[in-house]
C-alpha cells in the first residue's frame, strides 16, 4: 500500500507540473544576424497567429515572451526575405537573416493596383520617404528635386512660392495647371497635395511614360505622380512618434547695388543733378530683409493587429520668409481607419483629412509696385522716414515707392481651409477575385483679404482701400473597379482590372468686393460697410461657379509566363463636360511588354547580371487639366454701361452685355503619344543597379487662342486645336554601393535626364500664326519687347531678340541690322533696332538635369550630400539690364554698382534687352547636407532616437552673374531672370529630432 500511494504522489505531483508549466510563458530569447554576421537592429518579432511580437534593440538582441512550446516565430525586416523558426525546449536562438532583392520585391503603384518592381512594365520611379529632399518646404512638390530623371522642378525660397514642375519636356501652348504632371493620393485622383505634410508620406511614384498614364487618360499628358501616404501597423503595438526642426534662413546673395556715396560719385563725375538727394545713406536691400525662423512639429499615433488598424497625425508649420512680412502657417490633421470583417473577405477603410493655411504676402506686381524691385531701385540718398515719422515719399518720380511703406501699409493676406473625406471597401469575392469602391469629396475655402492703407503709396488716393473675396472649390470622385489576380499551373500570372469612375467639380464658387475711402485704418478689412464709397467693377472680381463632370470606363490586364516575359495593356475611355459638345469622348491605350533576360539560361551561365530586363511600350495620353465649364461655349460679360430714360424721363444706368469668348463645339483633348524603350540592369549582388531610358512623346491638338473675323464671329479670338509639339528624349538612372561592411555603408545614387522639345506645327489650313511672342521681361524704356519667340522648328523657351555689337563712335550701344527676308546680318550696325533686327540667340532648355544623392553611414552616424543641377541652357537676366539703365540715376533711382565700370553715361540703350544680357545658366549647387545620430532604444520609453542637422544650399558652382541661376524652367517663358517676382534664395540652417515612444 505504501509503494502505491508513493506513486501516486509523484503522479499527483508531476501532474501539476505539466499543469503549471502549460500556462506559464517561457522567455525566449536571440541575437538577428545579417549574411556577414552582423547584427540587425528594428527586426519585427511576432508570434505567428497572435499579437505578441517585438523589435531586436541597436545590437540585434530580442526577448519574447511565449506560452507553452511548439510556437513559431515570425522574423521580417525591410530588404530581408521573412523567416519562421519553430521554437524547440531551447530558449536562446541565432537567426540569420537572408537579403532580398530589395529593388525586384519592393511594391510599386501603378493606378487601381499594386505590382512587384520585377512585373513592371512601363516606366515608373518609386521615391521612398527616406529617400526625399530634407528641407523646410511647403511645397510637397519640392521633395523630388532632382530624384526624379526627367522631372525637372525649380524650387523658390518664397514661402507662399510654388515650384514649377515638368516632366519630360513641355507638351502644351497653355500655362499653370495645364503643365503640370496629375496628382493622386492613397488612391484618389485629383486631390490637393496641401492636405499632407511631408511627415504623412509613405513613397511616392512616378509614372513617366505613357503606358504608365494612360491609365488616368485625359489628365495624364504630363505624367502621374502617386502619392501614398503612411498607415497604421499590424504589430499588436500602439507606437507614438514625434518629430521637429528648427530653422533659420538668410538670403544667400543680394545684387550689389550703388551704395549712397558710389551714387553721388558717379552723379557727379557725369553732370547729373539728382532729384532727391537728401544725404542719408540707406541700405533698402537691409531694411527690407531680415533673418527668417521656422519651426515644425508633427505627432502621430498608430498602430492595431491583424483586422484592425489605425493612425493619426497632427502637423504644424510656421515658416516666416526673409522678406518681411511674408510668413505663412498651416497646420495638417490626418486621420485613418482600416478594418476587416466578414471572416477578413471585406475591408473597410475611413479617412479625414483636414488643413487650415495662412499666407502673409507682400505686393510683388509690376510698375515699381514689388516690394523685390523697389529694395534695389529707391535711392540710398533718401531715408525711410520723414521728420514727422511718416514714410518718405519721393514726389515727381513715376513707379517709385518706399520699399518700406509696401510692406507694411499693403496688406495681402489668404486663409485657405480643406477638407477631405475619403472612404474605401474591398470585398473578396472569390479567391483571386475582389471588388473595390471609393468614395471621396474634397472642400476647399479661400477667403482673400488685401488692406492698403490711408498711407500707402500705392494707392495714395484712395484714402484706405480694402477688398476682400471668398472662394470654394468642391470636389466629388466616386472610383469602382473589379481585380482579378491569379496564378496558373506556377507560370501564367494573370492580372485583369475593370472599373467605373465618375467625378465632379464645382470650382470658382465665390465672391469679392472692394471698398474705399475710410476714416480710419482701424478695421482693415473686417467691415466693408464702414467705407464711403464702393468699386462696383471690384463686385464678384471674375467669379464664377464652374460646374465640369467626367465619367470614364477603363481596363487593363497584366500578364506573366514564367516570369520572363511580360504584357501589360490599358484602355481608358473619358467624357467630360469640358469640351465642345462633338468632342466630349475620347480613348486612351497601352501597351507595353517586357522581357527579364536574366531569367535566360543563355543569360545566366554568364554570371555577370543579376537583373537585366528589357521594356517597351506605347500609349496615349490626353491634357484636360486647366479647364472650366466655359472652355468651349459662348460667354458673354459686361462691357460697359448706357443711360436707359424710361416713360417718365427718369434716367439711370443699365450694364451693356458683350461676348467674351466664341464657342468651339469640335474643341477637344491634346493628345500625347509616347513610345518608351527601357533597360533595368544589376550587378554584383545587385549593388549595382540603373536604367537606361528613350522616350520619343508626340503631342497633336495643341490648344491655343487665335485671332479670328469678327465679321464672322462675335469675339475677336477662338480657342482651336492646331499644333503639335515633340519631346524626346534619354534618362539614365545608377544606384551603387561602393562600400559595404560591418560598420559602415556608403549608398551612392546619379541620375542624368536630356530632353530635346522642338515645336512641330502652330497653323493649319483654317487658323493660322507664323509665331508667337513670348517672354517680356519689362525693360525701362522697352515695355513692349519680347525675348523669346514660340516658333516651328525650335523648342519653347527659344531666345529671339537683339544681337549687341558693342559701341558706336558716341558711346552708345549698337546692334546688327538684319536683312527682313533672309534674317542674316546685313553687316551693317543700328542704335535704333527694329522688329526684324531680331534673331535667334539661344535656348532655356537645358541639355542635362541631374541630381546626385550620397548617404555615408558608420555605426549610429549618417552622412547625406545632394547635389543636383542643370547645364547647357541660358538665362535671360533681365533684372542685370534693367538696374543698368543709365536714365534710373537722372530720374532718382538706383543702379547697379557694375554700372561705374561698364557703362557710359552716354548709351541710352544701356539697358536694351539683347543677348548682351543673355547668359550661361549651367549651375552644380550642394543642394544638402545632412548629418545625423541614430541613439536607437533609450531606456523603457523611447524605442527611437534620432537628431540631425541639415544645411540647404551650401554651395552653388555657376559663371550666372545674376542672384542665382536656378530660374523657372516651365511654362512658356522659361529662363528669364524677372526682377518683380525675383524672392531672394536663402541658405538654411536646420536642427531636428525624430523621437518613438
Amino acid at each position: 500500500m505504501k509503494k502505491i500511494e508513493f506513486k501516486l504522489l509523484v503522479f499527483a505531483i508531476l501532474l501539476g507540473i505539466s499543469f503549471s508549466t502549460i500556462g506559464q510563458t517561457r522567455q525566449i530569447t536571440g541575437v538577428v544576424f545579417d549574411e556577414n554576421d552582423n547584427t540587425i537592429p528594428g527586426v519585427s518579432i511576432v508570434e505567428k497567429g497572435t499579437t505578441n511580437g517585438t523589435v531586436t534593440d541597436m545590437d540585434g538582441k530580442f526577448i519574447i515572451g511565449v506560452e507553452g512550446s511548439s510556437k513559431t516565430l515570425v522574423f521580417s525586416f525591410v530588404g530581408y526575405k521573412k523567416q519562421e523558426i519553430v521554437l524547440s525546449d531551447q530558449t536562446n536562438y541565432k537567426v540569420h537573416l537572408v537579403t532580398s532583392n530589395i529593388k525586384l520585391d519592393e511594391v510599386v503603384a501603378i493606378g487601381y493596383g499594386k505590382l512587384t518592381r520585377k512585373d513592371v512594365t512601363s516606366s515608373i520611379t518609386t521615391v521612398n520617404a527616406k529617400d526625399l529632399n530634407v528641407g523646410v518646404y511647403t511645397d510637397p512638390s519640392q521633395l523630388l528635386q532632382g530624384k526624379v530623371p526627367g522631372l525637372t522642378i525649380t524650387q523658390t525660397s518664397d514661402p507662399n512660392g510654388k515650384s514649377s514642375i515638368t516632366l519630360r519636356g513641355a507638351s502644351t501652348l497653355r500655362t499653370g495647371e495645364a503643365q503640370e504632371p496629375y496628382y493622386v493620393i492613397d488612391g484618389i485622383p485629383g486631390m490637393s497635395l496641401s492636405l499632407i505634410a511631408p511627415e504623412d508620406i509613405e513613397s511616392i511614384d512616378v509614372l513617366r511614360d505613357a503606358s504608365a498614364t494612360a491609365i488616368y487618360g485625359s489628365k495624364a499628358a504630363n505624367g502621374v505622380i502617386i502619392v501614398t501616404t503612411k498607415k497604421g501597423s499590424k504589430n499588436g503595438q500602439t507606437n507614438v512618434s514625434y518629430s521637429s526642426y528648427v530653422a533659420v534662413d538668410n538670403v544667400l546673395k543680394n545684387l550689389d547695388m550703388m551704395t549712397a556715396s558710389e551714387l553721388s560719385a558717379y552723379a557727379a563725375s557725369n553732370n547729373v543733378s539728382l532729384p532727391n538727394n537728401e544725404g542719408a545713406s540707406t541700405d533698402w536691400q537691409k531694411e527690407v530683409q531680415r533673418t527668417g525662423f521656422s519651426h515644425n512639429h508633427n505627432i502621430s499615433i498608430n498602430g492595431g493587429d491583424q483586422k484592425t488598424s489605425y493612425n493619426a497625425s497632427i502637423n504644424y508649420m510656421n515658416k516666416q520668409g526673409v522678406i518681411r512680412k511674408t510668413d505663412i502657417d498651416r497646420l495638417i490633421a490626418r486621420s485613418f481607419l482600416q478594418t476587416t470583417t466578414l471572416d477578413d473577405r471585406l475591408t473597410l477603410s475611413l479617412g479625414f483629412n483636414g488643413s487650415i493655411t495662412n499666407n502673409y504676402n507682400v505686393s510683388m506686381g509690376d510698375q515699381g509696385t514689388s516690394v523685390l524691385d523697389a529694395m534695389n531701385y529707391y535711392s540710398p540718398l533718401v531715408p525711410t522716414r520723414n521728420e514727422n515719422g511718416s514714410w518718405y515719399q519721393s514726389s515727381g518720380i513715376s513707379q517709385n515707392y518706399n520699399p518700406l511703406s509696401i510692406l507694411y501699409e499693403d496688406q495681402y493676406n489668404t486663409e485657405s481651409k480643406r477638407l477631405q473625406g475619403v472612404t474605401k471597401a474591398s470585398l473578396k469575392i472569390i479567391d483571386g477575385l475582389v471588388y473595390n469602391l471609393g468614395l471621396s469629396y474634397q472642400n476647399e475655402q479661400y477667403i482673400h483679404s488685401n488692406y492698403n492703407t490711408s498711407a500707402s503709396q500705392i494707392f495714395e488716393s484712395q484714402n484706405g482701400q480694402a477688398s476682400r473675396t471668398a472662394v470654394e472649390n468642391k470636389k466629388k470622385v466616386m472610383e469602382t473597379y473589379l481585380n482579378y489576380d491569379k496564378v496558373f499551373k506556377d507560370t501564367h500570372k494573370l492580372g485583369l482590372m475593370a472599373g467605373y469612375s465618375w467625378e465632379q467639380n464645382d470650382n470658382n464658387d465665390g465672391f469679392g468686393l472692394t471698398v474705399y475711402n475710410f476714416y480710419n485704418d482701424a478695421l482693415k478689412y473686417y467691415n466693408l460697410g464702414y467705407a464711403n464709397n464702393m468699386d462696383i467693377s471690384g463686385i464678384n472680381s471674375g467669379y464664377t461657379l464652374s460646374t465640369l463632370r467626367m465619367i470614364s470606363f477603363y481596363g487593363r490586364v497584366n500578364y506573366s509566363y514564367n516570369g520572363k516575359y511580360l504584357f501589360q495593356a490599358t484602355l481608358r475611355r473619358d467624357g467630360s463636360s469640358a469640351f465642345g459638345e462633338n468632342n466630349r469622348w475620347a480613348t486612351f491605350p497601352s501597351a507595353s511588354l517586357s522581357w527579364r533576360l536574366n531569367e535566360e539560361d543563355f543569360i545566366k551561365n554568364m554570371n555577370v547580371f543579376d537583373d537585366l530586363k528589357f521594356r517597351i511600350g506605347y500609349g496615349v495620353s490626353g491634357n484636360s487639366l486647366g479647364f472650366d465649364a466655359f472652355t468651349a461655349i459662348q460667354t458673354y460679360g459686361a462691357s460697359g454701361w448706357f443711360t436707359y430714360t424710361d416713360a417718365n424721363g427718369n434716367t439711370s444706368q443699365y450694364r451693356t452685355l458683350a461676348a467674351t469668348s466664341n464657342a468651339n463645339p469640335d474643341l477637344k483633348w491634346e493628345r500625347t503619344g509616347m513610345l518608351n524603350v527601357g533597360i533595368d540592369f544589376g550587378f554584383f549582388k545587385n549593388r549595382l543597379t540603373g536604367t537606361l531610358e528613350y522616350y520619343d512623346k508626340q503631342t497633336k491638338d495643341l490648344i491655343y487662342s487665335y485671332a479670328v473675323s469678327t465679321n464672322r464671329y462675335p469675339f475677336g479670338s477662338m480657342l482651336a486645336n492646331v499644333g503639335d509639339i515633340s519631346n524626346k528624349g534619354i534618362e539614365l538612372s545608377v544606384n551603387v554601393i561602393p562600400v559595404q561592411t560591418k560598420n559602415m555603408k556608403w549608398e551612392s545614387s546619379l541620375n542624368l535626364s536630356h530632353n530635346k522639345n522642338e515645336v512641330k506645327s502652330l497653323s493649319n489650313q483654317t487658323y493660322s500664326v507664323d509665331y508667337i511672342n513670348a517672354g517680356n521681361p519689362n525693360i525701362g524704356g522697352y515695355s513692349t519687347a519680347n525675348v523669346q519667340r514660340i516658333m516651328e522648328g525650335e523648342a519653347i523657351g527659344t531666345f529671339y531678340t537683339w544681337e549687341w555689337a558693342g559701341y558706336n563712335e558716341n558711346g552708345v550701344s549698337q546692334f546688327y541690322v538684319h536683312d527682313p527676308e533672309t534674317g542674316e546680318r546685313t553687316g551693317e550696325f543700328t542704335t535704333s533696332p527694329q522688329e526684324t533686327d531680331r534673331t535667334k540667340v539661344g535656348s532655356a532648355q537645358p541639355k542635362v538635369t541631374y541630381g546626385w544623392n550620397n548617404t555615408l553611414s558608420y555605426k549610429k552616424w549618417s552622412l547625406n550630400a545632394f547635389i543636383q543641377g542643370v547645364t547647357g541652357n541660358k538665362i535671360m537676366n533681365s533684372t542685370r539690364a534693367q538696374y543698368n539703365y543709365i536714365a534710373l540715376v537722372s530720374t532718382g533711382k538706383n543702379v547697379l554698382s557694375e554700372v561705374a565700370a561698364n557703362q557710359k553715361y552716354t548709351d541710352v540703350n544701356a539697358q536694351t534687352p539683347s543677348d548682351r544680357y543673355l547668359e550661361n545658366g549651367s549651375y552644380l549647387r550642394l543642394s544638402t547636407l545632412s548629418l545625423s545620430y541614430d541613439f536607437g532604444k533609450v531606456g523603457n520609453y523611447l524605442n527611437g532616437l534620432r537628431v540631425y542637422a541639415t544645411c540647404n544650399n551650401l554651395f552653388t558652382l555657376t559663371n550666372y552673374k545674376g542672384l542665382d541661376p536656378e530660374v523657372s524652367l516651365g511654362g512658356l517663358t522659361p529662363g528669364i531672370d524677372s526682377r518683380e517676382t525675383y524672392y531672394p534664395r536663402t541658405r538654411t540652417f536646420m536642427f531636428g529630432l525624430n523621437i518613438n515612444f
